[in-house]
């Protein structure tokens, strides 16, 4: 049971983001190398921000429960910010290094554009971010023990799975939203970003009232997702031919003539 629990919380996590790997990264060398400095910027963002709450945590009372939990909270609200100041961070990267691939190639364009940097970037950030949200959780559900013994949820390994892929799409979401905002110079929808995710990592410490965290955040998910397609130059139009998938009109004319059969010698 407990290897089932593990594969399929494993697959519902990063199922998503599996595919959106297989299907739009790693044919693409420059994408996987943008995949994995994105990554990397997150691990640094991850270090700073674990570093100063591990300093607060040994200057407290340790014995305070209430002190601990508000610098968790603290600790918290700090990882936000620096997750997307090295976002922002990134993006300026991305941007001095879009500029040299213009200059090196033949015909003066850039082999990808900032909207595809922005896509693969989130999408570094949140599986990076999933990975590490989840990695212990996944490792308890291979046993021994059985959740909900000593009075917890025995949902608790599938909503830490549910969670974990609305972070990973919620990252991408963002990550689209947040450079095409610092291309425009739009500091208010920078600002949006920003409170999302301090919203979203806020709604994880109503935990373990699932129903009060989950809920609201999966409509961040499709409020994001939705912004995130818009800005990426989707339509409503555009998901209507997705479904109906309409038969192109063939441009070629066919001209049909009489066929005579040949004259007799």
């Amino acid at each position: 049971m407990s290897a089932a629990v593990f594969f399929g919380c494993t697959f519902i996590a990063f199922g998503p983001a599996s595919a959106l790997l297989l299907i739009t990264v790693f044919g693409d060398p420059l994408r996987v190398i943008i995949l994995v400095a994105g990554s990397f910027f997150w691990l640094v963002s991850l270090l700073l921000s674990s570093l100063i709450w591990f300093i607060a945590v040994q200057l407290s009372n340790k014995e305070n429960r209430n002190v601990q939990r508000g610098l968790l909270i603290m600790g918290a609200g700090i990882s936000v910010l620096f997750q997307e100041a090295f976002r922002f961070a990134y993006y300026k990267l991305l941007k001095r290094a879009d500029q040299g691939l213009v200059a090196i190639s033949e015909d003066g364009q850039s082999p990808i554009t900032i909207g595809q940097m922005a896509y693969v970037s989130g999408l570094a950030f949140g599986v990076i971010s999933g990975a590490f949200s989840v990695i212990n959780v996944l490792s308890d559900s291979l046993g021994p023990g059985v959740v909900g013994v000593h009075g917890g949820s025995p949902y608790f390994f599938l909503t830490s799975a549910f969670f974990t892929m609305a972070l990973v799409l919620l990252h991408t979401f963002w990550g689209v939203v947040f450079f095409d905002a610092c291309e425009k110079r739009n500091w208010l929808v920078l600002a949006v970003v920003v409170s999302s995710h301090v919203l979203t990592s806020g709604l994880t410490f109503l935990n373990p009232w699932y129903v009060g965290s989950l809920v609201p955040i999966y409509g961040l998910v499709v409020a994001m997702g939705t912004w995130a397609y818009c800005t990426a130059g989707g339509s409503a139009h555009n998901i209507w031919r997705c479904f109906t998938c309409p038969k192109k009109p063939d441009p070629h004319v066919l001209i049909y003539s009489t066929l005579r059969n040949p004259a007799e010698d």
